[in-house]
């Protein structure tokens, strides 16, 4: 079984308080959920880049209610709830680290990530789907950062004083409005000079480009696919694409149905085929060592039948494999690439 690092989970969101559970269900087979270990040992999940998303009612019922055919701009998130509640899902993923026997750790540097990888332990690093825990002073960047922040998307698909997130409209192109902020412009150098990778999924074209004008590391899109084969605004251009792949960067295969298929439609039954294409796509735009995953593990309702939890990793290696990929490009669309990237941003 080939060993995954996968760039982006939603696990948080299932334990209390951000969710119904108790961070003990993190070492069953629970019930309704999509990562858990066992389920991560089952399918050669070796760690990834766990999200911190902050989850509020007005956002639930906006995505509750949301009408593809009649889309609407997403609710911004209050900043005092979302450091509230950052703080306790950042907890939660230290005492799941705390409860584990030593089976998982919470990573802050390479070395670690990869002493953890070679010893079989679990490695979870901790990220930000979002910057709306941080104020625009940049004082809670810093605390978090002591925290063990090693990622920060800026946005979510909704604004923030950072930046603006891309709707979910379907078919659109990601230019959907204006880019950063001159706090957003402020927050990319400061995770720059902290080492925080800056996550560019969820953010819209204008953004990408300021961030890849102002950033001096590697730019990288954790789940976000080829906007070529599926035209959401939350996948990534041809230009982007090179963008990417012309700093060293990465972009990681997101499995779920909207951001896959050509007619951008939540359809479970959404066949291999289609994450294999976006792989075979990126890989040929971009080349071997720029692919890799972020599936989006997060709500089991949302997740393809074909890769409905953690347990699906070896599926989609079997698959690439059958499409021709050999054992060296494997590894690198598996943890290699992220592995490259980490190292190369947090150095």
């Amino acid at each position: 079984m080939i060993p995954v690092f996968d760039g982006h989970n939603d696990a948080l969101l299932h334990y209390a308080p951000a969710g119904p559970a108790p961070i003990e269900e993190f070492f069953t087979r629970g019930e309704d959920v999509c990562l858990d270990l066992p389920r991560a040992r089952e399918g050669g999940l070796a760690g990834g880049l766990f999200a911190v998303f902050i989850k509020d009612d007005a956002t639930m019922a906006a995505l509750t209610s949301f009408d593809p055919a009649n889309p609407t701009a997403m609710p911004a998130a209050d900043p005092t709830y979302a450091c509230a509640a950052a703080m306790a899902m950042v907890a939660n993923l230290y005492r799941i680290a705390a409860a584990s026997n030593g089976q998982a750790e919470v990573v802050r540097d390479h070395a670690e990530l990869v002493r953890c990888l070679e010893a079989g332990v679990f490695a979870m690093v901790l990220h930000f789907e979002g910057a709306e825990p941080i104020d625009t002073d940049l004082h809670a960047l810093e605390v978090f950062y002591q925290a063990g922040l090693r990622s920060l998307g800026l946005v979510w698909s909704r604004p923030n004083a950072f930046a603006c997130g891309v709707p979910f409209d379907f078919p659109h192109s990601p230019d959907t409005g204006p880019g950063l902020t001159a706090a957003g412009e402020a927050l990319v150098r400061a995770c720059n000079r902290l080492r925080i990778l800056v996550d560019l999924s969820h953010l819209n074209e204008k953004g990408f480009w300021d961030v890849a004008r102002i950033s001096g590391a590697p730019l990288v899109a954790s789940h976000s696919n080829a906007w070529a084969l599926c035209k959401s605004p939350r996948n990534l251009t041809d230009r982007q694409l090179d963008a990417i792949r012309n700093t060293g960067g990465l972009a990681g295969l997101n499995v779920l149905p909207a951001f896959l298929r050509e007619d951008g439609k939540r359809v479970k039954a959404t066949p291999m085929s289609d994450l294999v294409r976006h792989i075979e796509y990126m890989v040929e735009r971009m080349g071997i060592d720029h692919v890799g995953i972020g599936a989006d593990l997060g709500v089991p309702s949302y997740m393809p039948d074909v890769f409905h939890d953690a347990t699906c990793y070896a599926p989609l290696m079997d698959a690439l494999s059958a499409r021709g990929f050999d054992a060296p490009a494997l590894a690198k669309i598996a943890r290699e690439n992220w592995l490259r990237v980490l190292r190369e941003t947090w150095r």
